[in-house]
């Protein structure tokens, strides 16, 4: 018996993820992205959908410690892998660091772009890419703000970096 491709498109499959540090089973089609499984079929929102093409940054989250664009990642090749989203930056009521950074530096206007940013931003620090200006700004380039906010976004990161914030337990 031969299936149809349409038939194929409809199957889904099982994929185990540990997210914001809960283990999910999710049921998704091949081709779905990590940006949808996480906002649609999971309910964590604030990774963005920007320009779905992995060139604004604002999907940016954590996937094993690493900064992806979840809106080019398939969430079946990620089987048994750890996602933070932006929810999970935090530890309960108490933010993390670089989020207190960006209300201090007043380092977002209409915050659209904000939690990729962090998302990015804290990878930054962590992978030490923040200790000179030129460097953090060019780790930073493929997050995107369409209202201009670099200059309080540099500001708060290295605020971050510089007072040695960002945990191994963060990431």
């Amino acid at each position: 018996m031969t299936t149809t491709r349409s038939e194929r498109t409809r199957q889904e499959l099982s994929v185990s993820l540990y997210v914001n540090g809960e283990a999910r089973q999710v049921e998704v089609p091949p081709q779905a992205t990590l940006l949808d499984v996480l906002r649609e079929r999971l309910g964590l929102t604030g990774s963005k959908k920007g320009c779905n093409h992995g060139q604004c940054g604002a999907c940016t989250v954590h996937v094993d410690g690493e900064p992806y664009l979840s809106c080019l990642t398939l969430t079946a090749t990620l089987e048994g892998r750890s996602v933070t989203t932006i929810e999970g930056l935090a530890d309960g009521e108490a933010l993390h660091p670089m989020q207190r950074a960006f209300i201090e530096h007043d380092a977002f206007q209409c915050g659209y772009c904000t939690p990729g940013q962090i998302m990015s931003a804290v990878a930054c620090v962590q992978t030490g890419h923040a200790q000179g200006e030129a460097d953090l700004k060019d780790f930073m380039s493929g997050n995107l703000c369409r209202c201009a906010a670099y200059p309080q976004i540099v500001k708060a990161v290295q605020s971050v970096a510089g007072t040695g914030e960002v945990s191994d337990a963060a990431l």
